[in-house]
C-alpha cells in the first residue's frame, strides 16, 4: 500500500469511541486522498470462515414485525395498559444492540428497571443490494408503520442519528407521539461539531464517490477496514464507565463483547446515506424548516409534546450546545422541557453504567409521570 493510499493514523485514547460515529464522513474526507484507489487495489479475497455467532440480545424479547427495513423487537413484561416506548436506535454503522449490549450496559434494562415494561426496538437491518434506493421516506414510513403496529401515541426515544428521524416523525405524525427523549441528537448542525465540520469541508461529489465505489451500498465491513480505529481497554472502560483491568470473567466478557459489536458493522444504502449527508448534515434542512418528509415540510415549531433532552458533556460527535439547541427550534412549552447532561463521551450516553443508572434513571421516571407533574417537578427544581 502506498503512502498515498495508507489508511489514516490511529486515534489514541477514548476519542476512538467517538470518532468511530464519524465513519461514514471521515471515509469520505478520505476519499479525496486516496480512498478510491485503495479499494480498486483490494484484491478479492475467499469469504472468510463464519465468525461467532450473532451476538445475543441481553433482554429477552421477541420480534412482532418484519418489514424489509427492520425487524421490530419487543421487550415487555406486565405491560398491561403501559404507554409503549420506542427507542429508534441509530441507522448508522453498528447495530441496534447498542441499546442493550449487556448487563449493567442496557438502556432497555434501565428503563425496565425503572418501571417502563412495555419497549420496543427497531432492529435495522443491513442494507443489501435491492435496498440500495431506500430513502429517508422509506425508513420514517416503515417506522410509521411499526409505530401503527405497536398502537401510537407512543413515547418515542431517539438516540443520535435516531434523534432526529424520531424528532421528523413527531413533527410529520404529531397525534402519534406522546413524550420525545432526544439523546445525542444531531439536529441543528449550525451549532459547531466535529460532524458539522467535517461535512462542511467536503464536496458532495467525494460522497457520491463512497456511494458509486459500493454499487449503490455504502459498506460498513470496508469502512472500518479502511480507517480500521484499534480500541484498548482504556478506550472500552471509558464508554462502559467501569474498570476492566482486575481480570475477571466479566471483564473478559465485557472486552470480548464489545468487540465482537465493534466487528459486526452494517452498510447504507447509498440513497438513504446521500440524503443524510446532503439534507440533515450539509443543508441543516431540518433546522431550517425545509425538511420535506413523506411529501409535508417539516416544522419543528409544531412539535408541542414534552421533550427530554439528553446531552454528553464531552461528546465530540454532538456536542452539549448542539443537543440543547434543539430547544429553541420546538413549540414545547418551557414547562414541559426537560434538560440533562451526563459527564462523559458519545457512546457512553447509550452504554455507560453511570449514564444508565443516573439520567436514564431519571428519564423513566419522567416518561412514567403525568404531565403536571413533569412540569411541577421542574418547577420546584
Amino acid at each position: 500500500m502506498t503512502e498515498k493510499t495508507k489508511p489514516p493514523e490511529q486515534h489514541a485514547g477514548a476519542d476512538w469511541a467517538q470518532q468511530v460515529w464519524l465513519w461514514p464522513l471521515e471515509a469520505t474526507r478520505l476519499a479525496l486522498h486516496g480512498y478510491a484507489q485503495w479499494f480498486a487495489d483490494q484484491k478479492p479475497e475467499p469469504s472468510p470462515a463464519p465468525d461467532q455467532e450473532p451476538l445475543a440480545w441481553t433482554t429477552p424479547n421477541a420480534v412482532v414485525l418484519q418489514l424489509p427495513s427492520m425487524r421490530l423487537r419487543e421487550f415487555s413484561r406486565g405491560s398491561a395498559g403501559q404507554r409503549p416506548v420506542l427507542v429508534c436506535v441509530p441507522y448508522a454503522l453498528h447495530g441496534a444492540l447498542i441499546a442493550d449490549f449487556a448487563p449493567s450496559h442496557s438502556l432497555v434494562g434501565a428503563l425496565q428497571k425503572d418501571g417502563v415494561n412495555r419497549i420496543y426496538v427497531p432492529d435495522w437491518r443491513s442494507a443489501t443490494p435491492d435496498m440500495r434506493y431506500l430513502s429517508i421516506d422509506n425508513y420514517l414510513a416503515e417506522l410509521n408503520v411499526a409505530i401503527d403496529e405497536i398502537g401510537a401515541p407512543v413515547d418515542l426515544v431517539g438516540l443520535c442519528q435516531g434523534g432526529w428521524l424520531s424528532l421528523v416523525y413527531a413533527a410529520r405524525f404529531p397525534g402519534k407521539v406522546r413524550r420525545l427523549v432526544l439523546a445525542g441528537a444531531p439536529v441543528d448542525i449550525a451549532t459547531p461539531s466535529e460532524l458539522s465540520k467535517m461535512v462542511a469541508a467536503l464536496p458532495q461529489p467525494a460522497f457520491e464517490q463512497m456511494v458509486q465505489q459500493g454499487a449503490g451500498v455504502v459498506s460498513g465491513e470496508h469502512m472500518l477496514r479502511f480507517w480500521n480505529p484499534p480500541f484498548s481497554q482504556h478506550d472500552v472502560e471509558a464508554v462502559l464507565q467501569r474498570n476492566l483491568g482486575d481480570g475477571s470473567d466479566e471483564a473478559r466478557m465485557l472486552l470480548d463483547r464489545f468487540a465482537r459489536w465493534d466487528r459486526a458493522t452494517l452498510d447504507l444504502p447509498g440513497t438513504y446515506y446521500l440524503e443524510v449527508t446532503d439534507r440533515v448534515f450539509r443543508r441543516n434542512l431540518i433546522a431550517e424548516g425545509r425538511f420535506v418528509a413523506l411529501g409535508r415540510r417539516i416544522d419543528l415549531a409544531e412539535v408541542r409534546v414534552p421533550v427530554f433532552l439528553l446531552a454528553g458533556e464531552s461528546d465530540i460527535v454532538v456536542p452539549r450546545d448542539q443537543a440543547f439547541a434543539t430547544a429553541r427550534l420546538l413549540g414545547t412549552p418551557p414547562a414541559w422541557l426537560e434538560r440533562a447532561c451526563e459527564p462523559c463521551g458519545h457512546l457512553s450516553l447509550f452504554m455507560g453504567r453511570s449514564a444508565l443508572s443516573h439520567s436514564w434513571r431519571q428519564i423513566a421516571r419522567w416518561l412514567q409521570a403525568d404531565v403536571g407533574d413533569v412540569a411541577g417537578a421542574r418547577i420546584r427544581a
